[in-house]
């Protein structure tokens, strides 16, 4: 079903509000080239952040295709990034990884962190294997900066984290806590919390 035009635009603003405000003319772009796809996008579902001291609002899902290849590729890449961002909320698992791989190498984008970041409180082992390898060395300080300004949010994530592996890996396929790649990722990152000195 097609969405009406009035809810075609108030889902193109929640797509901008989950993008720092130096970044409109670019998330414009990428919502003018997804409005075929029907921008339709949970109505309630939704994480607000603080990125930069700006308060942002990542959408909890997306249920609109996965462009092709080729008509992405029309896009800068600049806008091939915020495009994988948005695609870290789609309903499929499938689409989120594809889009999560597409990302493991960006080093220099604060603005990815909190699309990333938000997978750690979901639970696909798959998903948190390839979130595992884009937080390393040269992006932990991002991460660590995206800890200090959502404490709360952190913390919740967190808790998501340990709760998905109760129900899908605790009983099921017999995995300790320790051992689950989502508390190794939230344990890496604290252990660097503790011997990292913050420059701002």
């Amino acid at each position: 079903m097609r969405l009406t035009s009035d809810l075609l635009q108030i889902n193109r603003q929640k797509l901008l509000n989950a993008f720092p405000i130096d970044l409109k003319q670019d998330v414009e772009i990428v919502t003018a080239f997804l409005i075929d796809k029907n921008l339709d996008i949970h109505p309630t579902v939704e994480e607000e952040i603080i990125l930069d001291g700006q308060k942002l609002i990542i959408p909890g899902r997306v249920y609109f295709d996965n462009p092709n290849e080729t008509a992405a590729n029309s896009l800068t890449i600049n806008q091939q990034t915020i495009l994988n961002c948005i695609y870290l909320r789609h309903h499929n698992g499938f689409v989120r990884q594809q889009n999560l791989e597409k990302l493991v190498h960006n080093i220099k984008d604060y603005y990815v962190i909190p699309f990333i970041f938000q997978l750690l409180g979901e639970y696909v082992m798959e998903i948190l294997e390839v979130a595992d390898k884009h937080i390393n060395e040269k992006t932990i300080n991002n991460y660590l900066k995206f800890f200090r300004e959502n404490p709360k949010y952190r913390q919740r994530t967190e808790s998501r984290m340990i709760s998905y592996w109760d129900v899908y890996y605790r009983l099921t396929k017999y995995i300790n806590l320790k051992e689950y790649i989502g508390w190794q990722i939230f344990d890496r990152i604290k252990k660097s919390e503790r011997t990292t000195r913050y420059f701002y």
